[in-house]
């Protein structure tokens, strides 16, 4: 499949669907605690998503029956909202994708529900951690493996494991395009970067062993040692010199750091 590079007018279409996403997931974060159905939260996404003049890019798209991807502990990612209720200790990633203006923004966090174990909370650090290497990474000039080599070697340096049956993607009028974004890969390998790519890079990494099985739904993916996993993903546009991120974590950030204040989260 050919990789389509955007023009600079399609790169701020993406970015308007993908701060929607970003608007969508702190609309969320702002009901995360124990004793939340999933189902819930994916209620509230869809409405805000439909509100501000977008269409939820996953649900139906291959039959998918919801809005966000909703998955908690040990699922990797393509969890499906339901009767679940949040329990103290939990982590959730929510992934969520927007279609607006004719493009496609996708973006994911991974959320700690009331008091998550420190071994935990660290995976979801360096996981996070292993997102900004990424997208540092990411600029024209550079070649696609180089970005799959450094969210490899930060995951593993610090002892966790790469998944390596699900990768990022190229993001635009589809919501997956070519190339696909290995988290694993070798240093020099895969097509030079060029102005104009616009990609999601999404480190799956498992605080156990690397591999995961597809449960009867068909859809939700989960470690096989049943040990936790966390998920960030940025939209991002090569650049010279630096990614520009067309999507952002800022306003679930201020939600977290409001409820921190308000003594709803324990960290």
């Amino acid at each position: 499949m050919a990789i389509y590079y955007k023009t600079n007018e399609e790169i701020e279409l993406v970015r308007i669907s993908s701060l929607l996403v970003g608007k969508t997931l702190a609309e969320v974060a702002k009901v995360i605690k124990p004793g939340v159905a999933t189902a819930e939260l994916d209620k509230i996404a869809e409405k805000f998503i439909r509100d501000n003049g977008g269409v939820p890019s996953f649900k139906g798209y291959s039959g998918f029956p919801a809005s966000l991807c909703i998955s908690v502990n040990s699922v990797v990612v393509h969890g499906i909202p339901g009767k679940y209720e949040l329990q103290d200790g939990d982590i959730i990633s929510v992934d969520c994708g927007v279609y607006k203006n004719g493009f496609h923004g996708d973006s994911a966090y991974t959320f700690a529900v009331g008091n998550v174990k420190p071994e935990t909370l660290r995976l979801l650090k360096v996981t996070k951690e292993c997102l900004c290497k990424g997208v540092e990474t990411a600029v024209a000039g550079k070649r696609l493996g180089d970005i799959s080599y450094i969210i490899q070697e930060h995951a593993e340096s610090n002892g966790y494991s790469v998944v390596r049956e699900l990768v990022g993607h190229g993001v635009g009028k589809d919501l997956h395009e070519a190339p696909e974004v290995p988290n694993y890969g070798k240093r020099g390998s895969g097509p030079v970067l060029q102005e104009g790519l616009v990609i999601a890079i999404e480190p799956m990494i498992n605080l156990g062993k690397k591999a995961v099985k597809t449960e009867s739904d068909g859809w939700t993916i989960r470690t096989l040692d049943n040990m936790p996993s966390a998920h960030f993903e940025h939209t991002i546009a090569v650049r010279a010199g630096k990614a520009d991120v067309l999507s952002t974590f800022e306003y679930i950030e201020a939600v977290l750091n409001e409820k921190k204040e308000l003594g709803l989260i324990v960290k």
